[in-house]
């Protein structure tokens, strides 16, 4: 596939109104990507676990415009106008608007919320990416004469919505489908793409089903350095290269771990994953950290913990201060122990979220 195949043909029907709502999980990395091209192209693959709690739900409505000559529309949040939203969703539609020659046409009314606090320090770009993208697709799919339920169809559906939402969000790319999904071409995982995310295609182990994932809110503040300017200082980083071949070196070992069930393995890819992400902040130029003293006393927990109990737990980071917490769900009642007991006293207000694997974005209505 190319960009070029996701440019529709002239679309034979007129809509007038309607609205669709989708409701779109977050998803965390276990093979991080860090660092881009143009358009948003990955500079290695990563691969995620898509979550089932925190999601985002949006409702698009559209109504024929007169003209065609602006994009149109306003954005709610839990019912209040958001008009602070808008230059991000206004980039988001230049970047598509070829693909989608729609838009244009109409006023949109976007009414979208989480399923988590707004402010909780959870990154609300990938579900909400992904659930406005899909919401579109379906106006483009209503729009469309031939109405196709085929697997080939829905798969295309998948991929071009995945497509979208990358150009929107690099990891709104991963949240469209569940519960393994891999964005970034990789040359042991068959239909890997830079343009779209796809489902993991290779044997997973009893192991990492309904894998558990704690998110520990350490700082529900917003970060000091955005992701954009994160992955643009990854151009001429001095360890840029070798952090490429070390995501793909990464990759290949995850294959045979998630065939094995060789949690002990897995464990320490995706804890150094989660450490590598954060020395490239910090040695780059300008250099920045975004974990807290907070970050650090959980992460010597979990390993304290580890060693005490040969528990299986282990924890992994996104661009910010919090801690995902991921166990096997054989050990969800005891972790949980240990998580009010000793992690909690680490997260601001003692707030945490307890999510699992999910699997994927839903048509509402």
């Amino acid at each position: 596939m190319t960009e070029k195949d996701f440019i529709p043909q002239p679309y034979s029907k007129t809509l007038e109104n309607g609205s669709f709502t989708w409701s779109s999980p977050s998803n965390i990395a276990l093979i991080k990507y860090w660092g881009k091209k143009k358009h948003q192209i990955p500079e290695n693959p990563s691969v995620s676990f898509t979550l089932d709690y925190c999601k985002t739900t949006t409702t698009v409505h559209f109504s024929k415009k007169e003209s065609n000559d602006e994009f149109s529309f306003d954005v709610f949040l839990e019912g209040v106008k958001k008009d602070d939203f808008k230059p991000k969703i206004a980039t988001f539609f230049k970047r598509i608007e070829s693909y989608l020659p729609f838009l244009k046409a109409y006023h949109f009314k976007i009414e979208t919320s989480n399923s988590f606090p707004h402010s909780s320090g959870i990154a609300s770009s990938a579900s909400g990416m992904s659930a406005l993208a899909l919401c579109l697709m379906s106006i483009e799919q209503d729009l469309t004469v031939i109405q196709s339920d085929s697997e080939e169809a829905q798969d295309f559906f998948n991929q071009k919505a995945s497509f979208l939402s990358r150009l929107g969000s690099g990891s709104a790319s991963r949240s469209i489908e569940g519960d393994l999904v891999v964005w970034g071409t990789h040359q042991e995982i068959a239909g890997s793409s830079d343009l779209y995310g796809v489902k993991y295609p290779h044997d997973v182990h009893e192991n990492f089903k309904n894998y558990q994932d704690t998110i520990l809110l350490v700082d529900k503040g917003e970060k000091q350095v955005s992701s954009t300017v994160g992955h643009n200082l990854m151009h001429n980083h001095p360890y840029a290269e070798r952090r490429f071949d070390q995501a793909h070196e990464n990759m290949s070992k995850l294959i045979s771990i998630f065939k094995t069930g060789d949690l002990d393995t897995f464990i320490k890819i995706v804890e150094s994953e989660a450490l590598t992400l954060h020395s490239m902040m910090m040695t780059s130029m300008p250099y920045f950290i975004l974990m807290k003293p907070n970050t650090l006393e959980i992460i010597n927990a979990i390993w304290g913990y580890r060693v005490k109990t040969n528990s299986k737990i282990c924890f992994t980071l996104d661009a910010g201060a919090n801690v995902h917490v991921l166990y096997p769900e054989i050990e969800k009642e005891s972790v949980m122990e240990f998580i009010k007991d000793e992690l909690v006293a680490y997260c601001q207000n003692g707030h945490y979220i307890s999510d699992q694997i999910g699997f994927g974005a839903q048509l509402i209505s």
